[in-house]
């Protein structure tokens, strides 16, 4: 593990100065400056840092899930020996618990934390990094099962943190910031609904009814082309009203069936 260009790293503790970023791919930072990791140890770095205080026995089984303990075990402490190595080693080793040394920043608690400001009702016009936090997936190309657990989690919680600050912007009238993150958050998942009605219930808001249509029967025919589904009750009802009267033209404007002669004679 090397810096890339050369940083000085005396006079300070070890983390000082160093970030992981996790979102997006592996990259470990001193001083702005890339730390070459090797790819065996990015692996060990990076779950560390989404799971800090895990057990070196946890920790070799989520690595090395085929191997036996003991070789696991091996394999971790060999792993650790490496990363010491490096006066840029990010980590805190003593103990049977192993964490990230605490002055290290991490991109993934970071949008941990917006999320946390933002369901405690804080105001979203503080949280301006929401829109962007988060918008890369979780180590992208890693396809490891502890990877796949941990980016779905984080996809989830960025999906309902946009979804949250549009409500928020909603409430407060604030329509046109209501719609950006309601968008964000559409083209984060394009298929999923809640973030479709919240564009409709934001273009409804601000009496915008064919905006409203519009965006209701994109997400229809998205929904149609794709799943084979129809939008959910709960959608539907949003524009009920704006709806009816197309609706009831639609229906009138249709041919009327003829009826046969004999059945109608018979019908009397």
């Amino acid at each position: 593990m090397a810096a890339y260009p050369s940083v000085p790293t005396a006079g300070g503790r070890p983390g000082a100065g160093i970030s992981l970023h996790l979102l997006g791919g592996f990259q470990l930072l001193h001083a702005d400056a890339p730390v070459v990791v090797p790819r065996g140890l990015q692996r060990v770095i990076a779950l560390i840092g989404l799971r800090p205080g895990v057990t070196r026995s946890n920790l070799a089984g989520l690595l090395w899930p085929d191997a036996p303990e003991e070789r696991a075990l091996s394999s971790l402490r060999t792993a650790l020996w490496r990363l010491r190595q490096d006066p840029c080693c990010p980590l805190d080793t003593s103990g049977d618990t192993l964490r990230l040394d605490p002055l290290v920043r991490v991109d993934v608690d970071d949008l941990v934390g917006t999320a946390a400001r933002v369901r405690d009702g804080d105001d979203p016009g503080t949280a301006a990094g929401a829109l962007c936090a988060g918008r890369h997936d979780l180590l992208p190309g890693w396809y490891d099962d502890w990877v796949l657990l941990e980016r779905e989690r984080l996809r989830q919680l960025r999906l309902h943190m946009l979804e949250q600050v549009a409500c928020q912007h909603l409430a407060a009238g604030r329509h046109g910031e209501a719609l950006e993150a309601a968008l964000e958050a559409m083209a984060a998942e394009p298929l999923r609904e809640t973030p479709h009605r919240l564009v409709v219930r934001i273009h409804l808001a601000e009496g915008n009814a064919f905006e409203a249509v519009h965006a209701y029967y994109v997400y229809r025919d998205l929904l149609r082309r794709e799943l084979h589904l129809e939008p959910s009750a709960a959608m539907s009802a949003l524009l009920a009203d704006t709806l009816a009267p197309i609706r009831r033209a639609s229906g009138d404007a249709r041919p009327r069936p003829r009826r046969d002669p004999a059945t109608r004679g018979a019908s009397r």
